[in-house]
């Protein structure tokens, strides 16, 4: 079997054809799974991704020197052929097919297999190594269905409204709010707010077709309008600044994987959490490798070292890889 990829102090590198997955540090070429900053880090030569994270790359990236391929279509690179393939994660993420006389690797990145209406859905990529992320990796995160979740976000804004209050969501700027406007439109068709660092993404989605719910930014209202009764939707930097000062009487919550986690809420102060996540479950993550195929296994990032094990116990070749992606962060 060929070692198609493989860490250095830099990235994933693929030593035949010449470029790094993901890299960590700036290199020649970059080829790039999706616009979180973890994964794509700026001061490489060239960046090539799948075509709908383009937007994304450009405003996250800047100036760089970025090319779209279509997802499926192969591109000779070097000895191998690169092909990128839905990951289902947010708008444009995608897994990284590589190929080498006959053999194939596949990068996931980041992944989830549960439906959303504003990015592509995860597509399974037969190869004989699998490299999958393994964020929460423990037989405890199992996700209930993304509209039972939203139903429960609708809920809390409904009872707030009626106190008088306002609802502050706290959600990942980049696929996660946008993942929530969408979900809420099935229940609403009101304007929410934002905050700055989410509009622009917000843009990128409409732009790519994504039906969500009208926005205004906070920083284009008027000094001492009321929230009382609306919706915000804030990055959890946001939380404890005196930004959040403008709004008055609210509550607070967090959309996040990390939710299902009761104590976890607790700790970090918040009225509610909802858990809705943008990363693969427990059973989904196994079922994933299931339908892969794979011959071997490799995790990364979360709990590698776990998943690892598990498979091992199962009869599946499995090992870790170090890397510094961080999944779904709690910060």
């Amino acid at each position: 079997m060929q070692v198609l990829l493989h860490p250095d102090d830099r990235g994933l590198f693929c030593e035949a054809g010449g470029f790094y997955i993901d890299p960590w540090k700036p290199v020649e070429r970059a080829v790039i799974s999706h616009g979180h900053g973890d994964h794509a880090r700026w001061g490489s030569g060239a960046y090539l991704a799948a075509a709908p994270s383009v937007p994304i790359l450009q405003r996250r990236l800047g100036e760089a020197r970025i090319e779209g391929v279509p997802f499926g279509e192969r591109v000779r690179i070097g000895e191998v052929f690169v092909s990128f393939h839905p990951a289902g994660h947010i708008l444009g993420s995608a897994q990284v097919r590589v190929e080498r006389d006959g053999e194939v690797w596949v990068f996931s990145g980041d992944y989830k297999r549960a439906a959303d209406p504003t990015c592509e859905s995860f597509e399974p990529v037969a190869c004989h190594t699998f490299i999958t992320e393994a964020t929460f990796a423990l037989p405890i995160y199992r996700w209930d269905p993304t509209a039972a979740v939203a139903g429960e976000v609708w809920e809390w804004w409904e009872a707030n409204r009626e106190a008088g209050r306002a609802s502050v969501l706290f959600c990942y700027a980049l696929g996660k709010a946008q993942r929530l406007l969408g979900e809420l439109a099935r229940w609403t068709d009101r304007t929410v707010f934002v905050h700055g660092s989410v509009e622009p993404l917000n843009e990128v989605y409409r732009q790519a077709g994504a039906a969500m719910l009208p926005t205004r930014p906070v920083a284009e209202t008027v000094r001492g309008q009321p929230f009382a009764g609306e919706l915000i939707l804030a990055p959890p930097s946001a939380g404890g600044s005196t930004w959040m000062r403008r709004f008055g009487p609210a509550s607070t919550a967090f959309a996040s994987g990390w939710m299902r986690v009761r104590g976890t809420r607790r700790r970090r102060g918040f009225d509610r959490g909802f858990a809705i996540s943008d990363h693969a479950d427990w059973p989904d993550l196994l079922r994933t490798i299931r339908e892969t195929g794979a011959e071997r296994v490799l995790t990364t990032h979360g709990y590698a070292g776990s998943l690892a094990r598990y498979l091992r116990e199962q009869g599946i070749a499995a090992g870790t890889l170090a890397t510094p992606f961080e999944g779904e962060m709690e910060d």
